[in-house]
């Protein structure tokens, strides 16, 4: 089998260096080039013919922004990996590159204490999103599927918990924007990123949206029409007092290699709504929402999944859909129409019968 080509493009000798050499010990990887700035990686890019580019952002002559959109110019398809600094600077610019067609970021490795555990960084989290993108991914063995019984009408929904990952910034946006100024229900959602990125991107899908978004603060009480997201290197849990439901945050060890979960979201609003919960699994790697979807099902709960022709990486929704944990499969675009459905009507649709 072919190896993945990778053309690596950062203005940093040491980083070009370090990253060539971890791409090269995996024997799927090829370093085929490495570019100083856009300018020579556009002019390379004909000759070397990659599969997957990384690309810095913070770069002289011609930085990532400008590149990527000129690579989207002329190659649409061509997977783009943003390879960014943990700032409040670099988290800004990592979103606005995935606005503008990046397939997905990696964050440079900083303060790790060593270089093995420098190394390491590299290779968990830049090597899988590069195989990802380079059609090399091998998804686990299908769950075998659970069946449920079908009610003949539902609890009525009190909470919406959205589970997703690669390409999420983008189909949050087409999500949350079609919901009313007055919706009826609280939303929560788990977003795979790094801290900073995710008060970021709370900030910025409210500037689009009719409704508040915020990052997630312990103690905060949920409220209707209005949505939380999960703060990076934090899990997100929901409590029930006396007083309501509220807000909490732990750092318990990541589940799925991942911190925030999306599995310790469901598993903790099943608990506490019950049937009265609707979970959504869209675009992302990996099966992070597969036990919690199973917990939302057997607490009478319902799931909806993003369709394969429309994720950015059907890896979530896929473990979700081959597990049958989803009441429905649907195109990015009709999961907010949907859900809304579902919050009015408290009636099963007929395609989930």
């Amino acid at each position: 089998m072919p190896k993945i080509r990778v053309l690596i493009v950062d203005d940093a000798v040491v980083v070009r260096s370090r990253v060539s050499k971890i791409l090269s010990s995996d024997p799927e990887l090829e370093v085929v080039g490495v570019a100083a700035n856009g300018r020579i990686a556009l002019a390379k890019i004909p000759y070397v013919n990659p599969d997957v580019i990384i690309l810095d952002i913070e770069m002289p002559e011609m930085n990532g922004l400008q590149t990527l959109a000129a690579i989207r110019q002329i190659y649409p398809r061509l997977p783009v990996i943003m390879y960014s600094t943990s700032t409040h600077r670099g988290a800004i610019a990592t979103l606005e590159a995935l606005s503008l067609g990046a397939s997905d970021y990696a964050t440079k490795p900083s303060n790790l204490g060593s270089v093995e555990a420098t190394n390491q960084h590299i290779r968990d989290d830049l090597i899988p999103k590069i195989k990802v993108f380079g059609a090399f991914f091998t998804p686990s063995a299908i769950t075998h599927p659970v069946v449920f019984p079908v009610r003949s009408s539902l609890h009525q929904v009190e909470v919406v918990a959205i589970g997703v990952s690669t390409g999420g910034p983008n189909a949050l946006t087409v999500v949350l924007n079609e919901f009313p100024a007055d919706l009826s229900v609280p939303i929560l959602i788990v977003q795979h990123m790094p801290p900073m990125f995710t008060k970021l991107l709370a900030k910025q899908l409210a500037a689009k949206c009719q409704i508040p978004i915020d990052e997630a603060v312990p103690g905060q009480i949920l409220k209707p029409g209005h949505a939380w997201i999960a703060p990076g290197d934090f899990h997100l849990i929901v409590q029930r007092d006396k007083t309501g439901v509220r807000l909490a945050t732990h750092q318990a060890s990541p589940e799925n290699s991942c911190r925030p979960s999306v599995d310790v979201l469901l598993r903790s609003v099943a608990q506490v709504y019950g049937a009265g919960a609707i979970a959504v699994i869209l675009t992302g790697m990996g099966q992070d929402g597969l036990h919690g979807c199973q917990c939302i099902r057997e607490a009478g709960g319902q799931v909806i999944a993003q369709d394969k022709a429309t994720s950015v990486v059907w890896g979530m929704p896929s473990f979700v859909v081959n597990a049958g944990l989803a009441n429905k499969i649907l195109p990015l675009n009709q999961i907010a129409d949907e859900i809304m459905h579902r919050i009015r009507f408290h009636q099963v649709p007929p395609s989930d019968l």
